[in-house]
């Protein structure tokens, strides 16, 4: 049994989903089968609930183009037996958004919870056009099967629950099980939720360790894995394998091709996920899995992260640099933050890490409740926070051993003019990152792609 999951590009447009048709048929063994919204869809849910709770009439129109688009699709991809039943579904579903959005244009006001419920139509409404599509086909609502509950005021994945719920839903055989991702229900309250960023990628993950899948397979707009944004180096190539830990690194530190907490369940339980391009589906693409074979890249790829921040901490005795660590960590954490260590290697009394650009003003007023008693007394020195940064990360196998290559790679940036801000080494077994200015990032990461995989 395998799942497959089909983002918004790969169901954004007639051409990509009759490519979906094509693949999700040629497969004989049952599948499920987890679809995003159209593509762009959900950013345009999101900007026309706004418009409409700003009380511009101009939402009206936006609604509109949003129909047409879905009964264009439908026109051009469902088969006339079963067009007018999905031309059913889904007009219910937009009459319903639309009666939200009045709703919203009257009390002008956009909560939360109501959000969830609107951009829940996108995925609900490419759900039944796909299953719909697709011979022999059955829809199942992860409305009913994935849960999520509250931990620290955010909707996280009820795992266990969702688990049994998963298992009970895909009892009976089935043939092609379409599924809509990024969805949920809180298990307490029965309001609708999401997953967050990457969800429906997380959706089939949960999926396939719940039924012990033999393989997961993601299905976006590029062939896999690359040694590099092939934007920036067009001789970037795809990367055949890579372990579980090594592709979370990568997509931690800026490759988009997998949201890191899908990886999670099914690592667990040790499932492969394939990377495969919906547009090109007879590449060979890359495979996720601790059991390697052949390959013929020890290191995996540089990738960048964009927009980061760093923070330093100095005066700090060395005595004390583990509970400093630990409690930046819990306090970071309980606001949903994540970060990632660096080190100033000829400054040892300082404990530096990195945050994404857009947690840095949490994360600051964070550090000053956590460390008010020390910064009281001088114990240790006000947080010092630059911005503008981005970091770069050489991520593969064994990278404690690479300290030679680590070192060229610290004198080439400089010979090139590239100040390193911050540099880690050692955190990690299979990621080398360096934290320049942002401007800069383009040529270092050319600079370091070259010394890793051409010469």
């Amino acid at each position: 049994m395998k799942v497959l999951k089909f983002g918004g590009t790969s169901v954004g447009s007639v051409e990509s989903l009759l490519n979906v048709k094509d693949i999700v048929e040629s497969i004989s063994e049952p599948t499920v089968v987890v679809v995003s919204a159209l593509g762009g869809l959900t950013d345009k849910l999101i900007a026309t609930a706004n418009m409409a709770a700003s009380g511009n009439p101009a939402f009206r129109e936006e609604m509109e183009a949003i129909s047409l688009r879905h009964f264009n699709i439908i026109s051009n991809t469902v088969k006339e037996a079963k067009r007018a039943d999905t031309i059913n579904k889904v007009s219910q579903l937009l009459s319903e958004l639309q009666k939200i959005f009045e709703g919203l244009a009257l009390i002008r006001d956009l909560s939360e919870r109501t959000l969830c419920v609107v951009v829940s139509y996108g995925e609900r409404m490419s759900s039944h056009i796909v299953a719909a599509m697709i011979e022999g086909a059955t829809r199942h609502d992860s409305l009913e099967f994935i849960k999520t509950e509250k931990w620290f005021g955010k909707d996280i994945a009820d795992q266990k629950l969702t688990s049994t719920l998963i298992s009970k839903e895909f009892a009976n055989p089935f043939n092609k099980a379409i599924v809509p991702g990024f969805i949920s229900t809180d298990r307490d309250s029965g309001a609708i939720t999401n997953l967050g960023r990457g969800g429906s990628d997380f959706t089939a993950a949960l999926i396939a360790a719940a039924l012990d899948a033999e393989i997961l397979e993601i299905w976006t707009d590029v062939d896999g894995f690359m040694t590099a944004d092939p934007r920036i180096i067009p001789e970037a190539e795809v990367v055949p394998f890579m372990s579980f830990i090594e592709s979370m690194e990568l997509c931690t530190f800026g490759a988009k091709v997998i949201y890191p907490p899908t990886i999670y369940p099914v690592f667990h339980k040790n499932i492969p996920i394939k990377i495969l391009n919906t547009f090109n589906p007879t590449a060979p693409g890359t495979l996720i899995t601790d059991n390697q074979l052949d390959n013929k890249f020890p290191i995996k790829g540089v990738s960048t992260l964009r927009n980061t921040t760093i923070f330093t901490l100095t005066g700090i005795d060395d005595d004390r640099m583990s509970e400093i660590s630990t409690r930046t960590l819990n306090a970071l954490a309980r606001h949903g933050i994540k970060i990632f260590l660096l080190n100033h290697d000829d400054s040892p009394n300082e404990y530096s890490f990195g945050v994404a650009g857009a947690d840095a003003d949490i994360t600051a007023r964070q550090l000053l409740s956590e460390f008010a008693p020390e910064l009281s007394t001088a114990s240790i020195s006000a947080p010092i926070r630059k911005d503008s940064l981005s970091t770069i990360a050489m991520v593969g196998e064994n990278m404690k051993e690479r300290s030679r290559l680590a070192g060229r790679i610290w004198h080439t940036l400089n010979r090139d003019g590239i100040i390193v801000e911050a540099y880690s080494a050692g955190n990690s077994d299979t990621t080398i990152t360096y934290v320049v200015d942002a401007d800069k990032a383009d040529r270092a990461l050319e600079l370091i792609h070259g010394l890793v995989f051409h010469e």
